[in-house]
């Protein structure tokens, strides 16, 4: 086994908390902007809902799951019906950070909350 491997092996699971953190923190942050500018009417005010809910749970390992593919499902009608309609690729329709969300959700779903999880220390086992 190689110094790498030795590594990952190590500090996977602390690096895994720190990414998950980041995107419920991030997604946390990209919905609350839409309240902070105002935007978080009609559809724009479920999404910000969901954002902000998601980012909470996410970060705090609370659901993690569920929440990711929730994420995931919304990232998804965020770009075919916002992004797309200026074309498929996303560094030019201005939709790479939902692609980007959409990925980190997919990883979450899979892999779901891992250590110092919120849903573990309540319910004494990962749910969803």
């Amino acid at each position: 086994m190689g110094y790498c491997d030795k590594c990952v092996t190590k500090y996977g699971d602390y690096l895994y908390v720190v990414f998950r953190a980041l995107i419920g923190v991030l997604f946390f942050m990209h919905g609350w902007s839409k309240f902070a500018g105002g935007m978080a009417t009609g559809l724009f005010l479920v999404a910000a809902i969901v954002e902000v809910v998601a980012g909470v749970g996410i970060f705090f390992g609370l659901f993690t799951r569920a929440l990711a593919t929730v994420g995931a499902v919304q990232m998804a009608v965020a770009f075919f019906k916002v992004h797309a309609p200026q074309g498929l690729n996303p560094l030019a329709n201005g939709g790479e950070l939902a692609v980007l969300f959409f990925a980190a959700f997919l990883v979450l779903a899979v892999y779901g909350s891992k250590k110092w999880s919120l849903e573990k220390a309540l319910l004494k086992k990962e749910v969803f």
